[in-house]
């Protein structure tokens, strides 16, 4: 299917704490989309270091992807939100749009720009899926956040994910808590490794849903977008092509690693905080040293990365209690992002540990 001229683009927005599967629930869809059809997503990250784009594979035929890190889309990032969404539209002039709020965004912001004046006339807004992990409804430091609740309280479907690993009176008693929102959920349903009918995107709910908190990260004062977005999909865009996600909104792109030297960078909140970095391309690590690394820190809430080990390249995504390792396509260069829900000194020990695992 080609994008037709004039169309108003479905769209989907997908939610959830960190570490619930989102990026690999969008993986999973984009797996299964129609053939011919062109799907761009739009991926928040709360870190600095771009890592989804690996997760996420924009070398597929059809799949374009860019990434906006550094903080979330509803509140540090909304001046920059607007115009990036706009320019990727234009750009990749999609059959379908996703996006990705940061696992700590509240979401009311992003739909609200959606619906927007800006964006109404080009984006079709259909569901809103929520992916919830168990393990974190358990935690009442999560459970209790305007964040996690609206995260819930928005969605018109609400995946209970990480089934295979999570006790069954845990699943029944999150299944019973997410009944108690009103408007009732249209469909709750159960799954593993992400995986989700793409059905799902499309089904027809008359309900209209409201925040909780609609005020829990408010947006800074703005004007309009400096980048004119109205019928924005009906536009050509002559600017010269550029797919990388790095290019126009990531700091990194002035600055370039040296062997043995990465880049760093760090963001925090009152709630989290965050570290990446960033390894020259011909840095190549010690496969085992370093998934034992990084396969046992703690306390973290999120860790991502890919790396050039020896012979091959290799992906580690761990949330929580769950940790998973695959070789990767990606080739640029090794990346890390942790997210931590409390403050520490310790990233400069940290970093020692991990140039301990460069292959002498």
């Amino acid at each position: 299917m080609a994008w037709e001229k004039g169309k108003r683009i479905p769209t989907n927005v997908i939610v959830g704490f960190l570490g619930s599967g989102k990026t690999t629930a969008i993986a999973k869809l984009i797996d299964q989309r129609s053939v011919g059809e062109q799907w761009s997503i739009l991926i928040n990250e709360f870190g600095m270091v771009s890592i989804d784009h690996a997760l996420v594979d924009s070398s597929l035929e059809g799949i374009a992807v860019e990434e906006l890190g550094g903080g979330c889309a509803c509140c540090t990032l909304a001046l920059v939100f607007r115009p990036l969404l706009a320019q990727f539209i234009r750009r990749t002039k999609p059959d379908r749009l996703i996006l990705e709020p940061s696992g700590v965004s509240h979401p009311a912001k992003v739909v609200d720009i959606l619906r927007s004046p800006d964006f109404a006339s080009a984006i079709d807004l259909r569901n809103i899926i929520c992916l919830i992990d168990p393990k974190d409804f358990e935690d009442v430091r999560w459970r209790e956040t305007a964040v996690f609740q609206d995260q819930v309280q928005l969605a018109d479907i609400v995946v209970l994910n990480w089934t295979d690993s999570r006790d069954r009176e845990l699943i029944d008693r999150c299944r019973a808590w997410v009944e108690s929102f009103r408007p009732p959920k249209q469909l709750i349903m159960e799954t593993s490794f992400g995986v989700i009918d793409p059905a799902l995107m499309d089904m027809e709910f008359d309900t209209v849903r409201f925040p909780l908190f609609d005020d829990a990260h408010p947006s800074p004062e703005s004007e309009q977008a400096e980048l004119p977005v109205l019928d924005l999909a009906l536009e050509n865009d002559h600017r010269a092509e550029d797919n990388s996600s790095d290019q126009l909104w990531d700091d990194h792109a002035h600055r370039t690693p040296t062997p043995g030297h990465p880049l760093r960078f760090q963001n925090d909140d009152s709630s989290y905080d965050a570290c990446g970095w960033i390894f020259h391309v011909d840095d190549i690590f010690d496969r085992d040293e370093l998934l034992d690394l990084l396969g046992y820190v703690h306390p973290i809430v999120r860790l991502k990365g890919v790396f050039r080990c020896e012979g091959d390249w290799w992906m580690i995504n761990r949330a929580k209690d769950g940790t998973s390792y695959a070789p990767s396509a990606y080739r640029r260069d090794s990346r890390l992002e942790i997210i931590l829900d409390r403050k520490t000194s310790g990233w400069n020990e940290f970093e020692v540990k991990l140039l301990e695992c460069l292959d002498k």
